[in-house]
């Protein structure tokens, strides 16, 4: 009895549907990418049910013979090749003739189409690959595609889709990611009788992006365009440093107008934002890369997302230099410009294009990227007085043995005492990297009991004045005596303990201390009400998983309302977080949700608090209080605190011997 068996074709075809049609939204790539190479100019979009029972697609493109709208439901039937050489040099969306047979095969199909110079048109249906029935009938020019009933034939498939407002969601994203790449092609895309977005047509990529994405989203955008000698050139949009988001949801790549997912592409991108997008944020972009078809291989992946550049390296320069020239363009007038990590001829292909000034509705649209990669997102205030000059008897002042010293910052970023301290004060002397007070007479050595409380736990709500004091003295009692020197670039501490040097990164200090609190909380977490609602957009993936997860949200402080087709309105954040890091909050909440799905409840609500942790705690760059440095301090060398919430560890230990042998001392 033979062993090996040859499958039927009608079971191969099935098989090898499953390469290609892994949803809906597979579907709706394979037909559009059809309509594109048959010179369509408009294109429609229709789908019901999430696309599992209805898809529709028609186009004004050359349409088909009746002799050939048979013969292109057989598998490997295409008219876009002829022979391997063709192979080499691909210029066409499709090409390896599957896309229909595999459709076929799994659905229920009706063809419609006519060419301009025939009288009649002809119509073809289809069930589980084979022709039911075929004839001439009246249609207009070009092709008309109607898929039903996807996977209606092997259960195994169809019991793996999502809801059906997760598997709209994916069909929308693949037509918006068709029509984005095409602005010279008219997209409708219609679900459930209702219209979602049209493209205009008008070959304008800018206009193309404005309908697309939205208002918000282009007005961010800043214009790229560069080429190279060997006819290499990108175009298109990155987003202002300011209009950073939370996820990288909004990165558009194209090669030749291909949609493709390129770690390459990415990586040059975000290299050109080094320094100035804060952690955990990402640029918004539409990159459009034409080179020449023999430079690039599409056939790696049977979705055709993935490429092979033949060079790799020029063209990561070259977009990474025209990326970081728009972020350079967005500089005002006379300001000094930052040196590029790679020297390319792409600057002087051509003028540097003038940046447009911005108006000034609000403080992100007119902010400029060498402000953003100096401040941050702290908006620059009015200047602050200066300290009055020293009088001869402070010009170098001597630290008695008696003398204590007491530092000044401004208010502290946390609770603070409210009475007014500045007449106990004596006058500055300024020690870097931390402003310092010397105080003549005799004083004890321990702060007022009342600023120790507000300065010293994890400054957040929920503890007595009693249990804290209590906690902190516990802590200090079982330390090693340290000396806090200050504060590096503002980011680390910087402590003496014994014979060794230890630097603290102070925000994965307290955010870690945020995180624990936070999970050690049994009742929901205080929530503060905005005073103006956030309005969040977001795709219909990112909108079920903020509805499924809404009594975990609310339990964590955050107060969300539907607001219309895939859109929130954000009314309350937890009482921790700012209400500038709301709306990315949320981006990065949908996008640890959605990455760790299977995930158990307590594994979701850590997810959560991560985020809200890292928002809510203080950020390299700020301004703070010696006493909150020293809470962190303590916190870190008890023990208490060693890695935050990511897994970074928050101290870095030099001992004397270490130091010693970088500077030579010790052999």
């Amino acid at each position: 009895m033979p062993v090996i068996n040859i499958l039927a074709p009608h079971v191969a075809d099935m098989i090898a549907a499953g390469e290609v049609v892994e949803r809906p939204a597979s579907v709706i790539k394979e037909l559009v990418e059809n309509s594109i190479d048959a010179g369509a100019r408009n294109i429609t979009v229709e789908i019901r049910g999430g696309g599992a029972t209805y898809i529709r697609v028609s186009d004004d493109g050359c349409g088909m013979a009746p002799e050939d709208a048979g013969v292109a439901f057989m598998r490997h039937a295409t008219s876009k090749l002829s022979d391997e050489r063709g192979l080499e040099c691909i210029s066409t969306m499709g090409f390896r003739g599957e896309a229909l047979a595999a459709i076929s095969a799994v659905s229920r199909i009706e063809l419609k189409t006519r060419r301009i110079s025939d009288d009649e048109g002809c119509y073809v249906r289809l069930e589980a690959g084979e022709i039911q029935d075929m004839g001439l009938c009246g249609c207009p020019v070009g092709t008309v595609m109607t898929v039903r009933d996807i996977f209606y034939n092997t259960p195994a498939r169809l019991k793996f889709l999502k809801s059906d407002r997760s598997e709209a969601s994916a069909c929308e994203q693949i037509a918006l990611r068709c029509a984005l790449g095409h602005p010279e092609i008219s997209l409708r895309f219609i679900k459930d009788g209702r219209e979602m977005f049209f493209s205009p047509g008008d070959n304008r990529s800018e206009s193309c992006v404005y309908s697309l994405l939205g208002r918000d989203i282009a007005q961010s955008f800043l214009p790229v365009r560069a080429d190279d000698e060997t006819g290499m050139c990108v175009t298109g949009f990155v987003s202002s440093p300011a209009a950073a988001r939370g996820n990288r949801s909004c990165q558009y790549f194209y090669c030749n107008g291909r949609y493709i997912r390129s770690a390459l592409l990415q990586s040059a991108v975000e290299q050109a934002y080094k320094n100035s997008l804060l952690t955990g944020r990402y640029p918004a972009c539409v990159l459009y890369l034409s080179l020449g078809h023999g430079s690039v291989d599409v056939n790696v992946h049977p979705a055709k997302t993935e490429v092979k550049f033949s060079y790799e390296r020029k063209v990561f320069e070259l977009v990474y230099q025209a990326v970081a020239l728009a972020l350079e363009n967005e500089r005002p007038a006379g300001a000094k410009p930052a040196a590029l990590l790679y020297s390319s001829p792409v600057s002087a292909a051509r003028p540097a294009p003038v940046a447009k000034p911005r108006p000034k509705a609000d403080f992100y649209q007119h902010m400029s990227a060498q402000s953003f990669r100096e401040n941050g997102y702290s908006a620059k205030s009015a200047a602050q007085p200066k300290a009055a000059p020293l009088s001869a008897d402070y010009a170098a002042p001597v630290q008695k043995k008696d003398a204590v010293l007491k530092f000044a910052s401004p208010a502290p970023l946390f609770n603070s005492p409210k009475e007014d301290v500045s007449e106990k004060l004596q006058p500055e002397t300024v020690f870097h990297p931390v402003q310092t007070e010397i105080s003549l007479p005799k004083e004890s050595h321990s702060a007022p009991k009342e600023e120790k409380f507000l300065h010293s736990d994890d400054f957040s709500m929920g503890h007595s004045t009693e249990t804290v004091e209590n906690s902190v003295q516990n802590v200090e009692n079982d330390l090693l005596p340290f000396s806090l020197i200050g504060e590096a670039l503002k980011t680390y501490i910087i402590v003496e303990q014994g014979e060794s040097l230890i630097l603290i990164d102070k925000h994965a200090a307290h955010e870690r201390m945020i995180f624990d609190r936070l999970k050690a909380q049994k009742r929901s977490i205080m929530s503060q009400t905005l005073l103006s609602p956030v309005s969040l957009s977001l795709s219909g993936e990112d909108a079920e998983i903020l509805e499924g997860s809404s009594e975990l949200l609310k339990e964590l402080g955050f107060e969300l309302e539907p607001f219309g087709d895939n859109s929130f309105v954000l009314r309350a954040v937890p009482a921790d977080m700012e209400s500038a890091d709301a709306a990315a909050a949320v981006e990065e909440i949908c996008e640890k949700l959605r990455s760790g799905k299977r995930v158990s409840a307590e594994d979701a609500r850590d997810h959560v608090l991560h985020t809200v942790a890292c928002k809510a705690a203080i950020k390299a760059g700020w301004d703070t209080h010696r006493a909150e440095l020293e809470t962190l301090v303590k916190k870190v060398l008890s023990g208490e605190i060693k890695y935050c919430p990511h897994g970074r560890p928050v101290s870095v230990t030099l001992s004397r011997k270490e130091l010693d042998k970088m500077f030579k001392r010790i052999v």
